[in-house]
């Protein structure tokens, strides 16, 4: 088992009108050659959008692009003519397959923080769907099943899935065993274990070997768990 901390105050930032932008991995102009991916993740990026700016109609294909709404609100248009609003603790698929344009601008409530994931699909030509799902869980539930085989939502990527952890102070879970695992902080802190300094809002923590990993929290925290297969 290999057990690697990316520190938040390690991702590329990005800054525009109205927009901050922290990617976890090679994005635009900013080039790492040891920064390309994590298995078929290519992109894990946390914004923070200003009242009513975001992105604007632009394309994508050959992705799965996964939502999951940390605070406020986030409107979702598609040139499939679905229009969504997002609220925290809603996740969305976008399965751009052979090519959609869409828009996700912050609601006019106040800032807006999301986090999302690109993973590259088993099959890039399909024909572009949308879904969402709302997703409880509070402390002591243990994770959540979000995206995959038993959660809501799918994604076109076989042997991903994602599942979302609110924990107490002093909770604790066990990471599943997999080729792969992305755990992201959103919120709260993680205390020191036996193989990791301690982690707060922002990092993450990428484990590989199949093993499992116990982690447990310092204060309140909420963690995205993606299970992924070794390419």
């Amino acid at each position: 088992m290999n057990v690697e901390i990316r520190r938040g105050t390690a991702r590329f930032v990005e800054r525009t009108a109205g927009r901050l932008t922290h990617h976890a991995f090679s994005f635009g102009p900013d080039l790492d050659p040891e920064r390309l991916s994590f298995g078929p993740m290519v992109c894990h990026d946390d914004h923070v959008l200003g009242r009513g700016t975001g992105f604007d109609d632009h394309p994508h294909a050959g992705l799965e692009i996964v939502t999951w709404v940390v605070s406020g609100t986030l409107v979702h248009r598609d040139a499939t003519g679905t229009e969504e609003t997002l609220r925290a603790g809603d996740c969305a698929v976008l399965s751009a397959g052979s090519g959609v344009r869409h828009a996700e601008i912050a609601g006019a409530d106040g800032p807006t923080r999301f986090v999302q994931v690109w993973l590259r699909p088993d099959e890039p030509d399909t024909e572009p769907r949308y879904a969402r799902a709302q997703v409880p869980a509070a402390p002591g539930d243990g994770p959540v099943r979000v995206v995959g085989e038993g959660g809501p939502l799918s994604v076109g990527v076989a042997d991903a899935a994602l599942d979302v952890a609110r924990l107490g102070a002093g909770e604790s879970i066990s990471l599943p065993e997999a080729p792969r695992v992305h755990a992201f902080l959103t919120t709260g802190a993680l205390l020191r274990s036996s193989l990791a300094e301690p982690l707060s809002a922002g990092d993450a923590l990428c484990v590989t070997g199949g093993a499992s990993y116990a982690v447990t929290a310092a204060v309140p925290t909420q963690i995205l768990v993606w299970t992924l297969p070794e390419s």
